[in-house]
């Protein structure tokens, strides 16, 4: 058996995954992840975040996560922490570490390429409160020298065209400006997006409540076609679609893959989301005629499930 746990910053994500590669959890199985509390209480949580995948598998104690990773929290006594070394401590068990974006983005290229996977590679990007990514290389993670390979968020990308003459210059909670996680994001939206958005529409029904509550009510918007909302989504687009035209021109892959809140949508907005992004990558002729554009699916256990992935295939 092998447990993969999708840690998030509200709850954390459970599923079980068997030898023969099925998934014995085919909803959503979740506890509240605690990460504010602090490392220790976070730990305890992902203990019985563990222990309530496996009862609901009727499964014995067993299992692997991922292998390296990194922690990004932004609360001090996070920073540095052994989050595998804790968790492998906590349950007995020997422990593999990988984040979020990668797990997803190995969950999508396995599920897309099936017994293929191996002969491809796909880049990822998971748009959720942050950019998470992720860059498989045949069938695998790549997770680099540090473990920080796939931080695709913060890349920069070029913003001309893709801002308004007036609009300011958007700046992420990382330290850069100008990266792709300071537009496509929902802290994208919080911080830099709406703010300039809303003084463009200041009779905006989202001008009467707080930024950060305005900031989830754009995509149910955008899903309605409301204007601010569909401006804020195109400049989203556009700037994954930067991200994959640099990726494209040193990794080559196979597929794009696009994932997280953003394409959790109704069909016609969704799509019409990937078609932008699409729109605008920048691909040779020899690429179009063989890159794939898709959308991660099992949206909400994509990360689980990759993390029970990586744990196979780090043990086999």
């Amino acid at each position: 058996m092998y447990v993969g746990i999708d840690n998030g910053g509200n709850s954390n994500n459970v599923t079980v995954l068997d030898r023969h590669g099925r998934y014995l959890v085919e909803h959503m199985l979740e506890v509240p992840s605690r990460v504010l509390e602090g490392p220790d209480v976070a730990v305890a949580a992902m203990v019985a975040a563990f222990r309530l995948g496996l009862e609901h598998a009727g499964a014995a104690r067993a299992g692997v996560l991922s292998s390296r990773g990194s922690t990004n929290f932004s609360a001090e006594h996070w920073r540095g922490f052994d989050i595998r070394g804790a968790l492998e401590e906590a349950l007995g068990l020997p422990v593999v570490y990988t984040n979020d974006g990668n797990a997803a983005a190995l969950y999508a290229h396995h599920s897309r390429f099936g017994p293929l996977a191996s002969e491809r590679s796909s880049v990822s990007a998971i748009v959720g409160t942050g950019l998470g990514g992720g860059v498989i290389e045949a069938g695998r993670i790549i997770a680099g020298a540090s473990g920080m390979a796939g931080e695709l968020g913060h890349v920069h990308i070029p913003m001309d065209g893709l801002l308004e003459a007036d609009q300011p210059f958007p700046t992420c909670n990382c330290g850069f400006a100008g990266d792709v996680e300071s537009v496509a994001s929902l802290t994208g939206i919080e911080n830099n997006l709406l703010p300039y958005w809303l003084s463009r529409y200041p009779d905006h029904e989202l001008a009467q409540v707080d930024v950060r509550t305005a900031a989830k009510r754009v995509r149910g918007l955008a899903e309605r076609h409301d204007p601010l909302a569909m401006a804020i989504f195109r400049q989203q687009a556009t700037a994954l679609g930067r991200l994959f035209t640099i990726a494209a021109n040193f990794l080559d892959p196979d597929a794009f893959f696009v994932g997280g809140g953003v394409v959790e949508t109704a069909p016609e907005f969704r799509d019409g989301f990937i078609d932008d992004v699409r729109t605008s990558t920048t691909l040779r002729v020899e690429q179009l005629r063989t890159t794939e554009f898709a959308l991660v699916p099992d949206l909400d256990m994509a990360g689980a499930r990759g993390a029970a992935l990586a744990a196979m295939t780090q043990f086999r």
